[in-house]
């Protein structure tokens, strides 16, 4: 069974987050992985296949530090267990990240639909597919957005967008 684990706050988000996975060992996994976005907004990813303890050492090897961060066990249900296939999962353009529980029934179909259109997929995944719609609805939106609110001072909105 699979399991999640999010921080944000004021300390650094990896050793909490490989603490919290470590917690839910006892249900089963065969791969995990943590996403933690550091002070430039740069989203680091470190996965493995195995114990938790070998994601440990990657990341003891390669460290990740920030204070926004998320975590995932993973029980293979499409894909192998391989480091690819681990969570999470990162867009294509590298703007967003996700973990998921779950199954995505029609996943098939909305993957075919997304490499029609230009996606590559690094994992075999159902999850990277939710990344991957995620990425394309957020930035045909600011697409939108912009085409549409004229850039005047009188006429604003603001939201917070990744720097693509």
């Amino acid at each position: 069974m699979c399991g999640i684990v999010g921080y944000v706050g004021t300390r650094n988000a990896t050793p909490l987050i490989l603490d919290g996975l470590q917690r839910l060992e006892y249900r089963g996994y065969d791969s995990a992985g943590v996403a933690v976005m550091n002070g430039d907004s740069t989203i680091h990813v470190r996965r493995d296949v195995g114990k938790l303890s070998r994601l440990r050492e990657k990341v003891y090897n390669d460290p990740v530090q920030g204070h926004i961060g998320i975590g995932h066990t993973r029980w293979a249900t499409h894909g192998v267990p391989a480091e690819h296939n681990a969570h999470p999962h990162v867009s294509m353009q590298g703007d967003f990240v996700v973990v998921h529980n779950g199954i995505v029934e029609n996943y098939l179909e909305l993957r075919e639909e997304l490499i029609a259109e230009g996606v590559h997929f690094a994992s075999e995944t159902d999850t990277e597919v939710i990344v991957q719609l995620i990425e394309r609805f957020a930035h045909n939106a600011r697409r939108v957005i912009l085409s549409k609110v004229p850039a005047k001072p009188s006429n604003c909105c603001a939201a917070h967008m990744p720097s693509s």
